[in-house]
């Protein structure tokens, strides 16, 4: 199962799982029916990420046309706002689906898989999840907190059969990276510092990475060394943001 499969990076991961030889179950708001379309034997089903009540449904209309889940990929996000005087309705999206999304989907697949003794849960965070968004702090606060829960989950139910994999890009050729609102001025940021890698690009690597069973995905291999730098010399890096910072408001 793949949410946000609509387009950008959920799609790319339709099609590899689905040339990989897997049944593709493919979510959106709207528009994943036109991707499934391409993939035969895959579905499409409208859902809210915003909503446990739809990804309950979800995931039972999944399991009466397949049968159990072997994998779910949490891949749908938003990039709404940009500080904490923003209003609380922009807050309220960026958790329900960014993070509560993927809790509510680990509450209805997690007793399943406990008792099959084995699960795939993956999800797609950001590099700002282990790093930080330059423009959008909702971005920032959300991804890390989805990077958590994943780490969360490993901890707690990797000796019961769950793998678990966090996908953490930094530039990536969407609708969400090129969009003038979604990321601010961050987005620029993104695209100044490094290489914005195609969506197939990604899908190549995170299939390869979950059948190593690998928990941190980076597309961009220089992520680990900022991760590094902020890990053994956390001045130098917050000095180092708040430079991108400088050269985003022109100072």
């Amino acid at each position: 199962m793949v949410t946000g499969a609509a387009g950008g990076i959920g799609s790319a991961l339709a099609r590899r799982f689905h040339a990989a030889g897997a049944r593709v179950v493919l979510s959106d708001l709207a528009g994943a029916e036109t991707i499934a379309a391409e993939l035969p034997g895959s579905i499409a089903i409208d859902a809210d990420m915003r909503s446990e009540r739809s990804i309950i449904a979800l995931i039972d209309a999944a399991e009466a046309e397949f049968g159990p889940v072997d994998l779910y990929f949490a891949n749908a996000g938003v990039a709404l706002g940009s500080d904490p005087m923003d209003e609380e309705g922009l807050w309220e999206v960026s958790f329900d689906v960014n993070i509560h999304a993927h809790r509510w989907a680990a509450r209805r697949l997690l007793p399943e898989w406990l008792a099959r003794g084995e699960g795939y849960f993956c999800s797609t965070a950001s590099a700002a999840g282990v790093l930080a968004q330059i423009g959008s702090a909702p971005y920032s606060v959300t991804k890390h907190a989805a990077v958590a829960f994943a780490e969360w989950l490993s901890i707690t139910y990797g000796e019961r059969g769950l793998r678990v994999s966090c996908l953490c890009p930094q530039g990536v050729n969407t609708n969400m990276l090129n969009s003038g609102d979604d990321l601010g001025d961050g987005g620029d940021v993104v695209k100044s510092v490094g290489v914005v890698l195609e969506p197939e690009t990604v899908a190549d690597i995170v299939h390869d990475a979950i059948v190593d069973e690998r928990f941190l995905i980076l597309p961009h291999p220089e992520v680990a060394g900022y991760m590094q730098l902020k890990a053994t010399d956390l001045p130098r890096w917050l000095a180092g943001m708040r430079k991108l910072q400088r050269r985003v408001l022109g100072v």
